[in-house]
């Protein structure tokens, strides 16, 4: 499978050359690129992410930094996919819209997730393993099931208390 045309971070680390498809797209420093991922043209994958097998990136995916996709991930970028028109002659890419996606920092989005077209996910945010999300999810939020709901949210770490001093 090729790399063609990739801008690529430093220590991007891509477990089987041979077995990824990526093309036109930008990868950040210290992310590593599980095997059986495909990544399109324009996409943008940021710094310190994890992205596991058997994941399809489309164009018009944005995932910011230290974004962990599991494996079997499905990002879509057409709401309304044709493979002909009207008069049956098969569509051309001026006769789609894409709608863009966006991934924001830190957030985990389990094994075999669906994200519909134009979707936003919230820093922080959890998406449970085969989840559907057909809508925004809000910052920190914790979403699963099909259509993907808001179940909890998630804690942020409190900060480490300084060591006594006596």
């Amino acid at each position: 499978m090729p790399i063609n045309n990739v801008m690529l971070g430093t220590d991007v680390r891509i477990i089987d050359e041979s077995l990824v498809n990526l093309y036109g797209c930008a990868i950040g420093d210290s992310t590593m690129i599980g095997p059986f991922v495909e990544i399109q043209c324009n996409a943008q994958i940021g710094a310190r992410c994890k992205i596991s097998s058997h994941t399809f990136i489309c164009e018009g995916v944005a995932i910011a930094d230290e974004v962990f996709v599991g494996h079997g991930v499905m990002f879509t970028n057409d709401r309304y996919p044709r493979a002909t028109n009207d008069d049956g002659a098969l569509l051309s890419m001026s006769e789609w819209t894409l709608e863009r996606t966006t991934v924001g920092r830190r957030v985990s989005i389990g094994s075999n997730v669906t994200v519909l077209p134009g979707i936003s996910i919230g820093e922080g945010a959890m998406v449970g393993a085969g989840a559907v999300l057909t809508k925004n999810v809000p910052a920190f939020a914790i979403v699963a099931g099909v259509p993907a709901r808001i179940i909890g949210r998630v804690q942020r770490p409190a900060k480490p208390r300084s060591a006594a001093v006596g």
